[in-house]
């Protein structure tokens, strides 16, 4: 059995699949926030409970996490959960667990997933996004997730908003010290941001797209801005990568319009005479980067 934990900015979900890939058990808890101890005894006990419900103690165990693990330090580099930041993660996580655990960029195991059995399937390569809490990017090339030599491959959040127009240089302070990072323009908290500098109203991501759906003209023109920094930001990324396929994850994927328009808003900047560029919302939504996790020690 195959064990998959998601550590997000708001919630830890857990996933258990069998080795048919039936889904045996899965589980969610809201995540301790600024809690590093907290956290690690939160995965640990959801680990037992899923194998508990899955009724076997022969697992494995890989975690989707924000940042990656440094092949220099070996402690936690670039998470937007700052608390897990400069720690000792892994080995306190096998310590807490007794066994070996496998671990990767939350949104490479969005990528690993989809490019397994989700919307990405059969395709070369796959570039995987989340747009949520935060902002990453994951690539896997004939099934294999590409880390790199820094274990940053993909990270395309803390990239600067490419082609940026007058108003947004030189653009909003991100947490890595930096400024206009695709993060503070196209993260949820950065939507929010965002739409209340133009229009003085503060409202979540969440309720700009449903009033956006609704017909709102100020939360159209956010979602128009969003869509358009959104589209540069990813010419890049195929600029560089030119992946087959990009798939959106993350609780933003689902604004409105954004999937279907996104290949248009993309197209103008990416340096090819011709382009055919495929987005999908990823086929398992939320589930999509924990059983990515679960799937790492078939990596």
């Amino acid at each position: 059995m195959r064990i998959g934990i998601d550590l997000g900015g708001t919630k830890i979900a857990g996933i258990a699949i069998g080795d048919d890939d039936s889904v045996l058990a899965v589980a969610r808890v809201p995540t301790p926030r600024g809690d590093y101890g907290g956290s690690i005894s939160a995965m640990a006990a959801m680990v037992i409970e899923l194998a508990d419900r899955a009724g076997t103690s022969d697992y494995s165990v890989g975690i989707g996490m924000p940042g990656s693990i440094s092949p220099i330090t070996g402690k936690v580099q670039n998470a937007n959960s700052t608390w897990i930041n400069d720690q000792h993660f892994q080995s306190d996580l096998e310590t807490a667990l007794n066994c070996k655990v496998r671990l990767a960029n939350d949104a490479n195991c969005l990528a690993v997933s989809e490019a397994y059995d989700g919307a990405g399937q059969g395709a070369a390569s796959v570039f995987g996004v989340i747009l949520g809490t935060g902002c990453g990017g994951g690539l896997v090339v004939n099934g294999t997730a590409v880390s790199g030599h820094h274990s940053i491959g993909g990270e395309w959040g803390h990239n600067p908003l490419p082609w940026a127009k007058g108003s947004e240089c030189p653009g909003p302070q991100c947490w890595c010290g930096r400024t206009g990072c695709l993060e503070t323009w196209l993260s949820g908290p950065a939507l929010s941001i965002d739409h209340h500098a133009w229009t003085g109203t503060k409202l979540p991501a969440e309720q700009i797209g449903f009033n956006a759906g609704a017909g709102d003209a100020d939360a159209i023109a956010t979602l128009t801005r969003h869509l358009d920094r959104c589209g540069r930001g990813l010419a890049h990324v195929i600029n560089i990568f030119d992946p087959e396929i990009i798939v959106l994850g993350g609780g933003l994927s689902g604004l409105h319009g954004l999937v279907e328009r996104l290949p248009g808003a993309i197209a103008p900047y990416v340096f090819a005479d011709a382009v055919d560029i495929r987005v999908e919302a990823a086929r398992h939504g939320p589930e999509s980067g924990v059983r990515g996790a679960a799937r790492l020690w078939s990596q």
